[in-house]
């Protein structure tokens, strides 16, 4: 991929302040943000973001630079939803996290979730006729919502007037990552 492909483009990382799984959300930054991407990462507060590694070891700090309530999703072009268990359990309770959820997929704009993300798809109730993988515990989740649950490394779903990006664990960024380099070069504005 070209970088001034994605150069212009603007992701939007949604997290709570603590549990977000460092690789699932550093690694997709850190990526995007080399393409010449600008990596907006949004919190539930201003204070630092504590990821953990495989749920219980403390990892890296990150600074957001908004709160969900700040957030105008029209303003980005992708939004990424990285699990870690404590996060996106969190997550998910957030009536912020859920409209911007919505918001992506009533325009059409790709969203990238993986690992425990979908959980915010699921309370966001956008996963109806849905094909998208996960962490295996919320398959019957998925499931009950009206998606259609799968064991693969990386699923896209291009039905319902939105792109869908979903993967299992960070054993799965670089799929996951092509996936979405994929669809940032399509033109969703």
């Amino acid at each position: 991929m070209a970088a001034d492909d994605v150069s212009k483009r603007k992701i939007l990382a949604i997290v709570t302040n603590y549990g977000v799984e460092q690789d699932e959300l550093l690694v997709p930054q850190e990526h995007l943000s080399g393409w010449g991407a600008e990596v907006a990462v949004a919190a539930v507060t201003m204070d630092e973001v504590r990821t953990l590694v495989g749920d219980k070891e403390p990892g890296k700090t990150v600074r957001p630079g908004l709160t969900l309530d700040e957030v105008d999703p029209a303003g980005y072009d992708l939004l990424l939803i990285p699990g870690g268990t404590l996060n996106a359990d969190a997550l998910r309770q957030q009536d912020a996290a859920t409209r911007i959820v919505r918001s992506f997929a009533s325009s059409g704009r790709p969203v990238a979730a993986i690992c425990h993300g979908p959980w915010a798809l699921v309370e966001a109730e956008v996963v109806a006729g849905k094909k998208l993988t996960s962490y295996p515990s919320l398959k019957t989740d998925i499931r009950n919502a009206g998606g259609e649950w799968t064991d693969e490394p990386v699923v896209t779903d291009d039905g319902r007037g939105w792109p869908l990006i979903t993967s299992r664990n960070p054993g799965d960024l670089e799929p996951f990552l092509r996936e979405v380099d994929a669809a940032l070069t399509v033109d969703t504005r």
